[in-house]
């Protein structure tokens, strides 16, 4: 039975790029909108602790909303241009700092809410240093 030659480059690490730049580059911006914007009404509907909707907390929701969209396009931005232990530290502390910040504005401690992000921190960057440990060489490249 015959099969087929593996490609001059032999067998690549990873899956295949199926969806083209623009795809890509509105995702880059999607993304962090649409999680943006669930923080937002997340945070303010923690705020109001179940009360009734006011105009003071639809505008928290969205000042809090366009703070996260901007915080989160600079980390996805400025994060891979370091090295990992660095990366994994910017990423965790973002995840981390959004937690406790969500979990601050039910009316918790502030620190009660400092240690649940730290927690977060910590958790996150085990995850992410693992990740990019093992996907990248010494010199901190990405592996083909």
């Amino acid at each position: 039975m015959a099969h087929a030659a593996p490609a001059s480059g032999g067998m690549t690490r990873g899956s295949p790029d199926v969806f083209g730049p623009q795809v890509h580059t509105a995702a880059r911006y999607g993304i962090p909108v649409v999680l943006g914007l669930v923080y937002g009404y997340w945070a303010a509907a923690n705020r109001r602790g179940g009360g009734e909707i006011t105009g003071w907390n639809i505008l928290f929701g969205f000042v809090t909303a366009l703070a996260f969209i901007v915080l989160c396009v600079a980390v996805a931005t400025f994060a891979p241009l370091l090295k990992r232990e660095l990366h994994s530290l910017v990423k965790s502390g973002f995840a981390g700092a959004a937690v406790g910040f969500l979990y601050s504005q039910t009316g918790e401690s502030v620190l009660r809410s400092a240690v649940l992000g730290l927690v977060v921190t910590a958790g996150v960057f085990v995850v992410f240093f693992y990740r990019y440990y093992t996907h990248e060489d010494g010199e901190g490249n990405r592996l083909p």
